[in-house]
């Protein structure tokens, strides 16, 4: 949990999130560490996505537990990082965000295009 909260902090710094949104998140991240008395396994994992296109090589990973933080604060991250849009554009969110709530994992997304271009989502 100490890598989230750091992870939420930074997002603080970095100007994409407020103090009081930062104190809600830490909050929620710290009730489901101890919601069950023993976390689990799931919460343990990380969203993966990967992008490959002319431009050069995007990476993203998100720990399990602060993205199902950041969706119950409503959080959306196409609507907080702009840039994010020219590769999320043709992604279905909402299955990603419903496969993340059912605790599903495996590869989630897997598309090429015939430009080379590719795009990866991952739970792991």
């Amino acid at each position: 949990m100490k890598n989230e909260i750091f992870k939420v902090l930074k997002m603080v710094e970095e100007g994409k999130i407020d103090s009081e949104k930062a104190a809600e998140l830490i909050a929620l991240l710290k009730e489901n560490g101890t919601e069950t008395g023993s976390a689990s396994p799931y919460l343990d994992k990380t969203l993966k996505i990967r992008v490959i296109d002319k431009d050069g090589n995007v990476n993203i990973n998100i720990p399990i537990r602060l993205l199902k933080a950041l969706l119950k604060t409503g959080y959306h991250i196409s609507a907080n990082l702009p840039a994010s849009e020219k590769y999320l554009k043709n992604i279905d969110l909402d299955m990603i965000l419903s496969a993340v709530e059912n605790d599903l994992d495996g590869q989630l997304v897997d598309i090429a295009s015939p430009e080379g271009e590719k795009v990866s989502v991952v739970i792991e």
